[in-house]
């Protein structure tokens, strides 16, 4: 049915159809009764999906990725379609537009995206108006990224603006430094920027902390697919140096030379997702896994669209998954496929948690 729909829905600009389809689906999913019947049709409730990473509990490991509600507009509504987690954002210091549209493509011959978006948001003021007023269903995290206009060197204060704005809201926060979207953003991936950076987000989240009495927000860093062997040495040396949570592995990937949809070339700049991104993002996660002995949780992206994808996502060592172009290829029972599929494969393992599965491959190796 929905390959149906899929391909009515493909013949429309990617990011106009997206809003479109948000909107509707947000407006019958604007009842709090109509939202849990959603979550009755769409969960998986197994206590062998439940686990506890970075101290918050999951209860299951499958998230939405940032970028499908950069404004925190939809995420109750998707909160109801089964995710264990439902990231907001790029959420920037200061309003921003982004780059001039078209900004997003898609790449059917090879079940991927083509995105130059931009960080394109309301701004973190505003962002954290719209959760005030809001009562938040899903664990909640948000992602965060530097504004164009700020200058590199103050980048860590624009990232700490939005932190402290959107704390109350957060039950974790992920630092963007990845996307190729924005001009040198990537630089903040490097030693001595990046210290800088999360040692600054540490110290505030410890002061947040400490004001409002409660536990300090989880902070995780996301990386690219791109970098090198000694930049990921680097920046596990930061992540270990600085405190930080977490690792999402991976963004998007500038690499386009398997990429075999027609035209393809012609689209202009831009991050890839989905299936190109895929080999890239488990060799991350591999790495990763390997060079902490396991001690860092990962969180897997990229090409993930069956059961069978996240399942090899976590034997090579993420505690959770996330989706985003997978979502849009294979529709809203995708969650629940992929639940469903890693429920089986914990029954059929003999575990009791998914946990159990986690770097599985290490392990057989």
């Amino acid at each position: 049915m929905y390959r149906l729909i899929r391909s009515l829905l493909f013949r429309f600009d990617a990011e106009t159809i997206h809003h479109a389809v948000m909107g509707v689906f947000s407006t019958l999913l604007a009842l709090s009764p109509a939202r849990a019947l959603w979550r009755r049709l769409f969960s998986v409730r197994d206590p062998s999906l439940r686990q506890e990473v970075f101290g918050l509990t999951f209860d299951n490991p499958v998230g939405l990725a940032a970028g499908f509600d950069k404004n925190a507009q939809w995420f109750n509504a998707l909160g109801a379609l089964g995710f264990g987690s439902v990231e907001i954002g790029t959420v920037t210091g200061q309003a921003q537009p982004g780059n001039p549209t078209p900004r997003m493509f898609r790449l059917p011959a090879d079940r991927g995206l083509l995105n130059r978006m931009g960080f394109n948001n309301a701004g973190a003021d505003a962002v954290a108006a719209r959760l005030e007023r809001a009562r938040i269903e899903p664990l909640l995290g948000v992602n965060i990224g530097k504004t164009k206009a700020v200058a590199l060197e103050d980048a860590p204060a624009d990232y700490a603006r939005s932190f402290e704005l959107l704390y109350p809201y957060a039950r974790y926060f992920v630092v963007n430094v990845s996307s190729p979207n924005t001009p040198n953003l990537r630089q903040l991936q490097e030693r001595g920027p990046l210290l800088e950076l999360m040692s600054e987000l540490g110290s505030l989240n410890a002061r947040l902390a400490s004001q409002r009495g409660e536990p300090r927000r989880p902070i995780l860093l996301k990386i690219a697919p791109d970098v090198s062997d000694a930049l990921l040495q680097d920046i596990l040396d930061v992540i270990d140096e600085a405190g930080v949570d977490g690792v999402i592995a991976t963004n998007t990937t500038i690499a386009r030379d398997a990429l075999e949809t027609p035209g393809q070339a012609d689209l202009g700049a831009g991050g890839v997702s989905g299936g190109p991104v895929r080999a890239r993002s488990l060799e991350v996660i591999r790495a990763i896994y390997a060079r902490t002995g396991g001690a860092l949780p990962i969180v897997g992206v990229g090409g993930i669209f069956t059961a069978e994808d996240a399942l090899e996502t976590i034997e090579a060592g993420a505690s959770l998954v996330q989706v985003w172009t997978g979502f849009v290829y294979e529709g809203p029972a995708m969650v629940r496929r992929i639940n469903a599929g890693l429920a089986r494969a914990c029954a059929r393992e003999g575990v009791s948690s998914i946990q159990a599965l986690v770097g599985a491959s290490h392990r057989e190796a």
